[in-house]
């Protein structure tokens, strides 16, 4: 996963490929009510964390509304999911999944949702051991100032496009 591929952004819920049935406009709509029903999501800040041999910017205080939006997202919008194949699964269990996480990879085709689910903005891709002090610290001095307190005030729905890149097809402002 390289941010160029996926651009700045939070996921929520994890990339998809439509369920058969299902239709791009239903998902759209679908996802404009949720933002609808949805409070806006607010912690104390944003912080600059290592991640394994990532960088990101991870919140900081109560996580709760975060946790809220996020959980809301897989559970309202997985009736559009096709289901994992086996290769995927395989592909996520080579990871050495905890129980827990291989049920949630079963139920909702990702191991990070839900409890296991960890808000982050990915800065970096993987950098060497070596590297990542360095990183740190010119992304520390080029960082702006960053939002205290940090509000995710909107979602917005991603697709993939031919060269593999993700693209925002819309923003929908949380109004519940």
């Amino acid at each position: 996963m390289t941010p160029r591929k996926y651009g700045f952004h939070g996921t929520l819920k994890p990339p998809f490929r439509l369920k058969a049935g299902k239709t791009f406009d239903a998902l759209e709509t679908a996802t404009s009510d949720l933002a609808t029903s949805l409070a806006p999501a607010c912690c104390d800040g944003l912080e600059l964390t290592r991640l394994g041999r990532f960088l990101a910017l991870t919140p900081s205080g109560d996580l709760g509304p975060l946790q809220r939006v996020a959980t809301a997202c897989v559970r309202e919008l997985d009736g559009f999911r096709a289901p994992a194949s086996e290769a995927e699964l395989a592909r996520r269990r080579k990871a050495g999944l905890r129980s827990r996480q291989d049920e949630l990879l079963v139920q909702w085709g990702y191991p990070y949702v839900m409890e296991e689910f960890r808000f982050h903005l990915t800065l970096s891709g993987r950098l060497s051991e070596d590297a990542l002090p360095q990183w740190s610290e010119t992304l520390r001095r080029h960082l702006p100032d960053l939002p205290t307190p940090f509000e995710m005030d909107q979602i917005a729905l991603c697709g993939e496009r031919g060269d593999g890149r993700f693209e925002l097809i819309h923003r929908y402002t949380l109004a519940g």
